[in-house]
């Protein structure tokens, strides 16, 4: 016979996992939208320069600013999460990110560019929260928890770069204004579900370990950085620029959106398989090198065989780089100790990491002005890819970065 004790752990065991339930769900709900604003723009990037007189050069420096803003922003997340919790700036992330997206309907070049920083910074903040916040919620499912939320940015992504195209056509008369800012829809109403949690939730001190030094003087911390930059670098130029080279190479719009769509999709498969196997390994330097020949010669099938293969190369591309990104995210969490330690380096990796990242897809637009064809992007991608071996191997390394020390 249950007695009346007994019930009441049940009954609080039971409230526990619900919680549990909602908290995980509402994390995946947010990393669901940490990508629309990029794929999104990338697939009218022609439009809006038609309209709008945007030079090649101008809409490398509008993709790029956001990537800038990750950078940037990712900096003082640590900071902000130690004095108002990790919870309460996530609110604020999703706000900047609502807001930001929500600008674009205006359609002029100063609210796309205010629509950049402000959405970059609300990204900045939640790429580097979500992390340490499945480190301490999800310790003993970590693997598991950073397969699922890439997966959720997986399909954010994908659903924003192939549905925009089609909503401004079929929905909006053409408007890529109003496509574009739809999106800050997903990001308020999961505000709306995070905000009762995040004034619930009471900020967990920060261990005094973790502030005993920085990662600054730590090879390994700088490795880790390097290949998420890398490999965030060779994302962006896919994200922000593979659809104008596929439609340069003669495909239409809404293909060449549909193509860039594929291989976000099926990135679906890697980043949620990666994180497990990852983990599992003695160490990843194998898994880091092998994973970026895969996405290296995908892309170079995209750009150079015939267009009838474009589909078996966005496959191709996709579980490259869904692979190297959930090893670059996973590798943030396997190089630290500890919650503390895991924002530590996910600020480090992301805001550095996001610094050398911007460069990818800026000189990417540079260099389609300066010799008018996309032709030349080639060897910038290449050097992106052997960089990206030779930080993977360091950071594939079974130890762990140490503040203060090295």
């Amino acid at each position: 016979m249950s007695t009346p004790d007994s019930l009441s752990s049940l009954s609080t065991a039971s409230s526990d996992r619900q919680r549990k339930i909602l908290l995980a769900l509402s994390l995946l709900l947010i990393a669901c939208n940490l990508r629309p604003v990029f794929g999104s723009l990338s697939v009218v990037l022609p439009e809006i320069m038609r309209d709008t007189g945007l030079s090649a050069a101008g809409a490398s420096l509008l993709t790029t600013l956001p990537i800038l803003c990750l950078g940037l922003f990712s900096a003082p997340t640590p900071w902000l999460s130690r004095r108002f919790g990790a919870e309460r700036v996530l609110l604020l992330a999703l706000l900047l990110i609502g807001t930001g997206t929500l600008l674009r309907a205006a359609g002029s070049l100063p609210f796309l560019f205010a629509s950049a920083v402000l959405a970059g910074a609300g990204i900045a903040m939640g790429n580097v929260l979500l992390p340490s916040l499945v480190k301490r919620h999800f310790a003993r499912h970590a693997a598991l928890m950073t397969g699922m939320y890439i997966l959720a940015i997986c399909i954010g992504a994908t659903i924003a770069t192939a549905s925009t195209v089609p909503l401004a056509t079929n929905l909006f008369d053409g408007a890529w204004p109003y496509a574009l800012a739809v999106w800050a829809l997903p990001a308020l109403l999961v505000l709306a579900l995070w905000l009762p949690q995040a004034l619930r939730m009471h900020t967990e001190p920060t261990d005094a370990a973790a502030r005993a030094g920085s990662l600054g003087r730590d090879p390994l911390a700088w490795q880790v950085t390097a290949f998420m930059g890398l490999q965030s670098s060779l994302a962006y130029i896919v994200i922000g620029w593979l659809a104008p080279i596929l439609r340069e190479r003669g495909l239409e719009s809404d293909m060449a959106g549909y193509v860039v769509a594929i291989t976000t999709l099926s990135q679906l498969v890697t980043s949620l398989v990666v994180p497990s196997i990852a983990a599992r390994c003695r160490d990843q330097r194998a898994l880091a090198v092998g994973l970026t020949a895969l996405a290296f010669a995908a892309l170079m099938g995209l750009i150079l065989a015939p267009l009838a293969s474009v589909w078996l190369w966005a496959l191709l591309l996709g579980c490259g780089q869904g692979g190297l990104f959930a090893l670059a995210l996973s590798l943030i969490v396997m190089r630290s100790g500890n919650a503390q330690v895991t924002a530590q380096l996910s600020a480090m990796a992301q805001g550095w990491g996001y610094m050398l990242a911007a460069f990818g897809p800026l000189l990417t637009g540079l260099l389609h002005q300066w010799t008018g064809s996309f032709a030349s992007s080639i060897w910038l991608i290449a050097l992106l890819s052997a960089a990206m071996a030779w930080s993977g191997w360091g950071a594939g390394r079974n130890l762990l970065v140490r503040p203060g020390t090295r």
